[in-house]
């Protein structure tokens, strides 16, 4: 009689674990690539993430995808979705995802990512090759004149990466494959 107790306690509390596990929502990862398992890719004219998200919610193959920012090769954002769930990797080029998971962008206060904030520029300019939304943040933290600063990846405000340094701070409009931030 005890051990039939002991025994219906653990399946509940098993059970219990089970559902809580699975209840908690999974989020795709912003600057981290899924390789490998790809069965499909198309251009996303958009340029945002969720396009790609959405996508491979509605294909019952697409087990995991892979959003690719813009670059020299592609000339656009490429969405490509996956027959399986590969392992996930480091690397600012993408956003990727399982199947069911939304997108989230990062939210740390001082960085806002997929954050566009429109006008009040007095200064902007092409980034170098591999310089990225540090280079614009120091640029405008640099410059007495600057409160805010907004830094579009390339492919997005043109071939190149830039940066708009302004002078007022404007109110924040979601926008992929833009990163801004307020200095003062």
């Amino acid at each position: 009689m005890w051990g039939g107790r002991l025994l219906g306690a653990c399946l509940v509390t098993l059970a219990f674990f089970a559902a809580a596990t699975t209840m908690r929502p999974a989020f795709a990862q912003t600057n981290f690539d899924r390789p490998g398992g790809d069965y499909l890719s198309s251009l996303v004219p958009s340029g945002d993430p969720a396009d790609c998200a959405l996508v491979c919610e509605r294909d019952r193959r697409c087990r995991a995808w892979s959003f690719n920012y813009p670059s020299d090769t592609a000339g656009s954002a490429v969405c490509w979705l996956k027959n399986n769930v590969p392992a996930r990797t480091p690397d600012d080029c993408c956003v990727s995802g399982v199947r069911g998971a939304g997108v989230v962008e990062p939210r740390n206060g001082a960085i806002e990512t997929s954050i566009d904030r429109y006008g009040g520029d007095y200064r902007s300019f092409e980034l170098k090759r591999g310089e990225r939304d540090e280079a614009c943040k120091a640029a405008c933290a640099g410059d007495n004149k600057c409160r805010a600063w907004t830094y579009a990846r390339p492919g997005y405000a043109g071939k190149d990466a830039h940066c708009f340094l302004k002078k007022e701070i404007k109110p924040p409009r979601r926008k992929p494959g833009f990163i801004s931030g307020v200095v003062r």
